[in-house]
């Protein structure tokens, strides 16, 4: 069947990811105020997106212990407002920003392996690969475009990570090793991309492979992260 029959023309898929919904929120007036407040004096969709994609990685401190499973708590502009969120959270609010700017954005999932945790959350999830880990697509120049912007700058230094770089033009994904080069994260699986976010397949799953965390996910809130990495790292 041709894209025009399905429906499936390049247009069509950008019109569907410039739209607001419950969770990619880019009406609400903060994400709106948010975004604006970024791009402040930056013309042109690819500058813009580059200025939103590090403030949020940056403004946003990356937090998997912030994990909810409330539908409500993956809003961006809740994520906004908290200062805090982890990867799927903080890509639902760069395609939230994007949109709000006219910037059609959709989210990318995958498993991966990642090297970037805490006893404690490795002890609560039983595994150290994280499925359905987020990005943000962005439609720059003619072409879709991988931003990756869940592990803030001052994390990326606690672990000798070089930070995340985005230029609007290449995929922006996790780097395969840190400056050291040991291994920091491997891609496992694809699960595709998203004009929004895929929430009962997401839980189902999660459901499957981390039951204990999906119960004890206040347990994980009664303690910080940032603590958690610091103690580590210092008794190392």
């Amino acid at each position: 069947m041709s894209e025009v029959a399905t429906g499936n023309t390049k247009e069509n898929q950008r019109a569907s990811c410039l739209v607001s919904t419950p969770t990619i929120n880019c009406s609400d007036a903060d994400v709106m105020s948010y975004s604006q407040k970024v791009v402040k004096g930056i013309d042109g969709q690819i500058d813009q997106a580059i200025a939103l994609y590090y403030a949020v990685r940056d403004d946003i401190r990356y937090d998997p212990y912030s994990f909810d499973v409330n539908p409500a708590s993956f809003a961006a502009s809740v994520t906004l407002q908290a200062g805090v969120g982890w990867c799927v959270p903080k890509a639902i609010l760069l395609a939230a920003c994007c949109r709000a700017l006219g910037i059609a954005a959709r989210l990318g999932f995958a498993d991966v392996k990642n090297h970037l945790s805490t006893e404690r959350m490795r002890e609560t999830m039983k595994t150290d690969v994280f499925h359905w880990h987020g990005y943000t697509s962005i439609f720059l120049a003619g072409r879709w475009v991988k931003a990756t912007p869940a592990f803030n700058v001052e994390l990326c230094d606690k672990f000798g990570l070089k930070p995340l770089e985005f230029d609007g033009v290449n995929d922006s994904i996790y780097h395969e090793f840190d400056k050291a080069g040991n291994r920091h994260m491997e891609y496992l699986l694809d699960r595709g991309e998203f004009d929004d976010v895929p929430f009962e397949e997401m839980m189902r799953d999660f459901a499957q492979v981390y039951g204990q965390m999906m119960t004890s996910a206040n347990d994980l809130k009664a303690h910080s992260f940032d603590d958690d990495v610091d103690r580590e790292l210092n008794a190392e």
